[in-house]
């Protein structure tokens, strides 16, 4: 690859930390839809990062395995003291040469029955498996960002209702201290709303700490403290049916697209650890010179060789490696059947999740209409003396918890529908368009995939690349 895109990778680098830096905790930016949510855990994601190095890795054992192919050339300086002693015919003579030896040594792999090349696409396989298991980290942040939005807006919601529900319990609370006050109720009426106003301003205590804890998860997941919500999100565009979900997913689902790769990865790893059951032919070289410290001896040498190599007996190692590597082999294949199935699983858990939900909201609206309806004739009743104290503080009861209930199923319908889409295998930011620099997995990978010599220009690309990445 050239310099150029190297550039490239280095300001596509630059740029996402650059977003990444204006998601800050402390600084004054404020989200307040979902979509910023999604933008702020794709910018701020430890975990994204933890992952994308995880590939940087694989990618780099793509270029370790492409090395087996290439010539090794190695420059050697050896200093060295010996002792000999001859006797030959009753002469003994002993000698304590002390030498100095520097050259240089080549070995080139020249056939290997394919194992080194097999290795290779092996590494290849890994790489592709590698990046969808990021694809599925990544669906599994935008998620808890929309998870944490949608928790604050459940929580924002239910502290709104509790503190109206607490001005209600207080008016109340007047109008049967009014009603006492003229001889209308009994002081176990005013009794009762006391108690009722307690037990709101309680519930509203605990709701303000459940809003606490949604806005500690929010800044976790996505990097910085939650402004004002916009409200309720529009759904994402879901499928028309349940079969229709599980074809998608079937196909598109990056838990699945990793373990095909790896089951294809651990054929090739077969057929690699089968083929060093073969002979090897490698071609082995040196020059140098040895000096002699005691005179002064040189010697130039040089030789050149065509090694020739076939496993006889290595104590049962090479068939156990064979028999090791099928064995993994056939656990990835068994893992595959597992992840299509628990895929198609979540896709009709998820659907089942969202029709489930839709139907509540649908009952939910109706009940706090019905609700509202009662609370208000009821609440006229006991001013005419027709209903008593508990049967308004019952209504007023009702009434909050379809109002909760209804707060709830929205929002519970909003999850479902995100579920149903990352169940799909299609909650990523490319298909949610966010604004935001895409990682391409692809640009690291074309510096290396040549395995580059450190003095190369890719290799100074990497340098610039690395540095970047806060890695030099």
């Amino acid at each position: 690859m050239s310099s150029m895109a190297g550039g490239k990778l280095v300001k596509a680098l630059a740029l996402t930390a650059g977003v990444a830096l204006s998601f800050a905790p402390g600084r004054a930016v404020w989200a307040d839809n979902i979509t910023d949510a999604f933008i702020g855990a794709y910018n701020t994601s430890g975990l994204l990062e933890q992952n994308r190095a995880l590939l940087r890795a694989a990618d780099e054992d793509v270029a370790i395995a492409l090395s087996a192919l290439r010539p090794i050339i190695n420059w050697t300086v050896a200093i060295s003291s010996n002792y000999n002693r001859r006797n030959i015919s009753d002469v003994v003579t002993r000698t304590d040469p002390n030498n100095f030896f520097t050259g240089l040594t080549l070995s080139q792999l020249l056939y290997d029955g394919g194992a080194a090349v097999l290795g290779k696409q092996s590494a290849q396989e890994t790489v592709l498996s590698t990046r969808q298991t990021l694809v599925d980290i990544e669906q599994q942040v935008l998620f808890r960002g929309a998870n944490a939005y949608l928790e604050v807006l459940l929580q924002e919601e239910t502290v709104q209702i509790r503190l109206n529900n607490v001005d209600v319990s207080a008016e109340e609370l007047r109008a049967s201290q009014d009603r006492f006050d003229v001889g209308e109720v009994t002081r176990t009426d005013v009794a009762l709303s006391q108690a009722q106003l307690a037990s709101s301003q309680a519930d509203l205590a605990v709701a303000r700490g459940n809003l606490d804890t949604a806005r500690a998860e929010y800044v976790n997941a996505v990097g910085k403290s939650p402004g004002r919500t916009a409200g309720q999100p529009s759904l994402p565009n879901l499928p028309s049916s349940e079969p229709q979900a599980v074809s998608l997913a079937q196909r598109n689902h990056p838990a699945i697209l990793s373990a095909q790769h790896q089951v294809r990865a651990f054929d090739l790893i077969v057929a690699q650890q089968r083929a060093n059951l073969g002979p090897n032919v490698s071609l082995n070289a040196f020059a140098g010179i040895t000096e002699t410290y005691d005179n002064d001896d040189n010697i130039e040498d040089g030789s050149v060789s065509l090694d020739f190599n076939q496993p006889i007996y290595a104590g049962g190692r090479l068939a156990a490696s064979v028999r090791r590597a099928m064995a993994t082999r056939d656990s990835s294949r068994a893992n595959l059947l597992n992840v299509q199935k628990d895929i198609a699983q979540g896709v009709t858990d998820a659907y089942a999740r969202f029709q489930a939900a839709s139907a509540s909201l649908r009952a939910s609206s109706e009940r706090v209409r019905a609700s509202n309806v009662a609370f208000d004739g009821i609440r006229e009743e006991a001013t005419l003396g027709a209903r008593t104290t508990l049967d308004v503080l019952n209504a007023q009861q009702d009434l909050l918890d379809a109002q909760l209930a209804e707060v709830a199923s929205r929002i519970e319908r909003s999850r479902a529908a995100y579920q149903l889409v990352q169940a799909q295998g299609l909650l990523t930011a490319e298909r949610l368009g966010l604004a935001v620099q895409i990682y391409d997995p692809t640009l690291y990978y074309n510096l290396v995939k040549k395995a580059p010599a450190q003095v190369s220009r890719q290799s100074k690309d990497l340098d610039r690349v690395l540095k970047a990445l806060r890695r030099d």
